[in-house]
């Protein structure tokens, strides 16, 4: 009886702590208006028109020859799209693969004021800093009109808001295969060279692999004024809180049967 009263003290204290998300699911949740819904194993659509650099009209799904990493941003972010272009050609100089050979490379703007010419300086800038001499169709820079953008967005889960002048969203790379197959995602600014190769083989595979998305999403939350994900120190201490808990619980539980078998 003192067992279970002191667990009911405990809940009574963790709940107001955690605020009130101890056993709230993630189903019962309203979902963010921004972030990345994984969609793995669908396809990219075979009708997404987009302009290339030259402002010519291109088929998206034409592009795809061989894996392909497709970035989403827009080129006139103050946030977080430069350090993830930046992460991307650091990782396109430091992995042993080859864009344009053993994968390529696509960068989409979600904002449909930007033209081609913005594209076409962009490709030019990122390009002239990789290391490695590559053709320009190992990396093109994108731009088009809001609905063909809300499809490939759409198909990829690659949810964003604007907000005034700019946008909130996310950060990650998708990796697609040569057939259009959403594959795998790589999150955040910075990426390993070993994490690249694993998605390149994983897309010429034809594999589609999940990744610890939904673990981000319960730990970090996104803050639209800094434009980056943030620890949610909440979520995780409650985590934290109610896996010592289970432990606790499990201990009493224990010390309970081994002392009926030694009154016994």
């Amino acid at each position: 009886m003192k067992n279970k009263t002191l667990v009911i003290l405990i809940f009574s204290i963790l709940i107001p702590l955690t605020g009130g998300r101890l056993f709230s699911q993630e189903s019962n949740e309203p979902k963010p208006e921004i972030g990345i819904y994984e969609k793995l194993g669908d396809f990219i659509p075979d009708d997404v028109i987009l302009n290339d650099e030259n402002g010519k009209p291109v088929n998206v799904k034409s592009l795809l020859k061989r894996p392909t990493i497709f970035s989403f941003v827009y080129f006139r972010c103050p946030g977080i799209c430069t350090p993830l272009l930046n992460g991307l050609t650091k990782v396109i100089n430091q992995a042993d693969i080859e864009p344009g050979i053993d994968y390529d490379v696509i960068t989409i703007s979600f904002d449909q004021t930007e033209g081609y010419e913005l594209a076409a300086g962009k490709k030019e800038s990122y390009i002239g800093s990789l290391k490695k001499n590559i053709s320009p169709d190992g990396w093109r820079f994108l731009t088009g009109d809001s609905l063909n953008i809300k499809k490939i967005t759409d198909a990829v889960g690659f949810k964003f808001a604007r907000q005034g002048n700019d946008f909130m969203h996310g950060a990650s790379l998708v990796m697609v295969s040569g057939q259009g197959k959403v594959i795998r995602y790589l999150y955040g600014t910075d990426y390993l060279p070993f994490d690249l190769k694993m998605a390149v083989t994983e897309a010429s595979e034809g594999r589609s692999v999940p990744t610890i998305s939904k673990i981000v999403k319960m730990c970090f939350s996104y803050d639209p004024e800094g434009r980056k994900y943030v620890l949610n120190i909440t979520r995780v201490a409650g985590g934290g809180i109610l896996l010592l808990l289970g432990i606790f619980v499990g201990y009493l539980t224990l010390k309970k049967k081994k002392t009926n078998l030694n009154n016994t």
